[in-house]
């Protein structure tokens, strides 16, 4: 008899676990998942922040007018963004870098204070109040990709983070600066990926 008992209570909290499952999906418990109405309920919150270019399709390839040093910085549009976002911040770099032998990559831009009002940036510039920060050369510019001829495309990702602040940081400021500023303030965070080779030269 205990042993049917036992059967009994396994099989129902199986049914109870199916049950539940359904129920957290709908809240956005998995990637893809949206916030519910009022972000509550539990599950992840995944404020639907989207950012857009008219420059190259996101995952496309980044036309030769925004590669290299003398690259022209796109343009993007920033929609969805949650009602507190007051600033945003961007991270430009090659993901197919390992740099001394470590985790670090190619930082080629690095921009925040970007104001929520201006729901983007043109091309070739920053929206009043923005702070341009140094790239890898130590200059505080957009820095275009400039991967190295041969047939392996490299991956170049924006980085978006939607701010519930303003930064005090120096222009003077390195990634890590800027990482740690935003921790505990970012709301919402979004990704665009563009990729670049150059050809080998012809023999």
């Amino acid at each position: 008899m205990t042993t049917n008992r036992l059967r009994l209570a396994s099989a129902l909290l199986l049914v109870a676990a199916f049950a539940a499952a359904p129920a957290f999906a709908q809240q956005g418990g998995g990637a893809g998942g949206g916030p519910r109405p009022g972000g509550g309920g539990g599950g992840f919150r995944l404020p639907p922040l989207l950012m857009q270019s008219t420059a190259f399709p996101d995952g496309g390839i980044v036309p030769q007018k925004y590669a290299g040093r003398d690259g022209v910085q796109p343009g993007f549009t920033f929609s969805n963004a949650p009602d507190e976002t007051v600033t945003y911040a961007i991270i430009f770099h090659d993901i197919d870098v390992a740099l001394m032998n470590g985790t670090g990559d190619v930082l080629h831009w690095m921009a925040w204070n970007i104001p929520a009002s201006a729901k983007g940036i043109p091309e070739g510039k920053l929206p009043e109040g923005s702070v341009n920060g140094k790239n890898i050369t130590g200059q505080n510019a957009y820095m275009g990709p400039g991967a190295p001829p041969g047939p392996r495309y490299h991956h170049y990702v924006f980085e978006l983070y939607a701010l519930n602040t303003k930064l005090d940081l120096p222009d003077s400021a390195s990634r890590a600066d800027l990482l740690k500023a935003m921790e505990g303030k970012i709301v919402a965070k979004a990704a665009y990926v563009g990729r670049f080779h150059q050809e080998p030269p012809k023999q």
